[in-house]
């Protein structure tokens, strides 16, 4: 076989891996697909689509370790990926409490995606547990400019306001939220005392 007609057959092999792969998720055939991926990384270690889609299918799973090491494995072989995946590795790291990690994996997420506002808002988390204000308010009002009818950015953004003892500005945002989402600013009356 010649080297054109060789490499063609190994690139119509990994689409057709690929390919089966997907089907095998679409059927709820998650096993089957994790053995496609695991066949997959045999023949090309460190392939982006195959470590981003099995971290992703064992977080599905709940099988946490498993993909925080697929992504730290994706995101070291390939830091410029994607934004999502550095998203996706910050959300857990954040929701297992590995704070300072997770700071860093959203900040790599904004910095590929400026506009990807659930980056904006798991830093904008992360920043309020390290009682970093200042720098939470600017990660949050980001949040709120890439996504301004979702109420969850201005929530913890009048959250950070009361904190910082800023009863005004808290009273803006749930006036705000008033417009189009009556129960959060309600709960945020209730839960500050501010009443509007």
């Amino acid at each position: 076989m010649t080297a054109p007609a060789l490499a063609h057959t190994k690139r119509w092999a990994y689409r057709w891996s690929r390919w089966r792969a997907m089907a095998m998720i679409l059927f709820g055939r998650h096993g089957a697909a994790m053995e496609i991926f695991a066949d997959l990384l045999a023949r090309y270690p460190n392939d982006p689509y195959a470590l981003a889609s099995r971290a992703h299918l064992q977080a599905q799973r709940g099988h946490r370790e498993a993909a925080l090491a697929d992504y730290r494995q994706l995101l070291e072989a390939h830091p410029e990926h994607s934004a999502a995946s550095w998203f996706n590795y910050g959300y857990m790291l954040e929701e297992g409490g590995e704070h300072e990690q997770a700071e860093v994996a959203f900040r790599r997420a904004v910095a590929l995606d400026p506009k990807l506002d659930r980056a904006w808002y798991g830093l904008g988390l992360v920043l309020i547990r390290a009682h970093r204000f200042d720098e939470a308010i600017e990660a949050l009002k980001r949040n709120t400019e890439l996504q301004p009818m979702s109420p969850y950015g201005w929530y913890q953004l009048a959250r950070v306001h009361v904190d910082r003892h800023e009863p005004e500005e808290a009273r803006r945002i749930i006036r705000h939220l008033k417009g189009f989402e009556p129960k959060v600013a309600a709960q945020l009356e209730r839960e500050t005392g501010l009443a509007v």
